[in-house]
């Protein structure tokens, strides 16, 4: 492996064997419902609680993904996995069901990039043979701790974001057919000293811009490499914010080929503010839509630099600002490194 300062080249190329997603009513009415296995009727999914329904979204994808693959649970050396939920139970619970070495990760909503890249690590040095990360967020779960129980019926400003229902899971192995794991950027802790946690977009872009930037520069290729740069969930006002920063910093991407998970997945009339977030959002859309897209011949190559704000309700009633990270993998089908 071609190890950079920041970016870790992968020469073994780990194989996305599968990859699954799941989500609930509200994905169902958006733009990329056909590219999900498992769509729920309701937020409950029989539990009695959303936390608990949280954990069965994300029991459902890795379930799946490994189903997918043609292995059973047994076969999976590593599970990595995390969410955003008081220290990220849902994903431990899962684990419990599983039965599987298990890494707990914590990257807001960057946890799922965190995990394909430390997945792909494992494997391209020969560390498993199999493991399977995933990511996962359930929005009356994550919005009743991050903002307001849904019941409550606070108002939101325009640029705060919907979270995603929704768990996106892959199985990652040394060799077979399927998109190749090719190199990850991991990001640093930014702080631009915002204080708003309606505005994450605005608060994650200068993290996004950073690590796309050490991208490129390590990696010493051109934007132009990639068929699709796509970050986690920067929604309108952060894509903008990355976009102007992208233009100050001579990064030469182009606004087409630049385009954002929080506004591909749900439709332009359902009311979400300025686009979806959680760490379920990047999950779902390149597990389910990206992954699906690569497999039809329809991209090649494409960098996902998935988002997160590091803030908590601990820091908030503290009055800190708000660290945010981005980490980027690049994948590729049909085309070499």
């Amino acid at each position: 492996m071609t190890q950079m300062q920041r970016t870790w080249v992968f020469e073994n190329k780990p194989v996305i064997l599968s990859s699954a997603a799941i989500g609930g009513p509200f994905e169902a009415e958006g733009n990329l419902a056909e590219d999900f296995d498992i769509l729920h009727e309701d937020l409950w999914i029989g539990e009695d609680s959303y936390e608990k329904a949280h954990k069965i979204l994300l029991e459902e994808s890795i379930y799946k993904s490994i189903e997918k693959a043609n292995l059973t649970k047994d076969d999976i050396q590593f599970l990595l996995a995390g969410d955003l939920i008081n220290q990220i139970t849902p994903s431990s619970f899962a684990a419990r069901t599983l039965g599987t070495p298990y890494f707990g990760l914590f990257g807001a909503c960057s946890t799922s990039m965190e995990g394909l890249a430390l997945g792909a690590f494992i494997v391209n040095h020969g560390g498993a043979d199999h493991i399977v990360t995933a990511a996962s967020s359930h929005n009356s779960a994550v919005e009743k701790q991050f903002r307001y129980p849904t019941e409550y019926g606070g108002q939101k400003p325009p640029t705060a974001q919907w979270t995603v229902t929704g768990s996106g899971a892959c199985v990652v192995g040394k060799s077979g057919n399927g998109p190749q794991v090719t190199s990850a950027t991991i990001g640093k802790v930014m702080d631009m000293g915002l204080k708003d946690p309606f505005n994450m977009g605005g608060a994650m872009a200068p993290a996004a811009v950073d690590t796309i930037e050490a991208h490129f520069k390590e990696r010493q290729i051109d934007p132009s490499y990639y068929d699709l740069i796509i970050t986690g969930d920067l929604g309108k006002i952060g894509r903008k914010v990355a976009l102007d920063l992208m233009t100050e910093h001579q990064i030469g991407i182009k606004p087409e080929q630049f385009k954002d998970c929080g506004l591909l997945i749900y439709k332009d009339d359902q009311p979400v503010m300025a686009g979806a977030s959680g760490p379920g959002c990047s999950a779902t859309v390149l597990y389910g839509h990206l992954l699906n897209k690569m497999r039809k011949g329809e991209l090649k190559r494409i960098l996902v630099v998935a988002t997160g704000a590091l803030l908590s309700p601990l820091s908030f009633q503290q009055q800190e600002t708000i660290p945010c990270i981005a980490h980027a993998v690049s994948i590729e089908y049909g085309g070499e490194a």
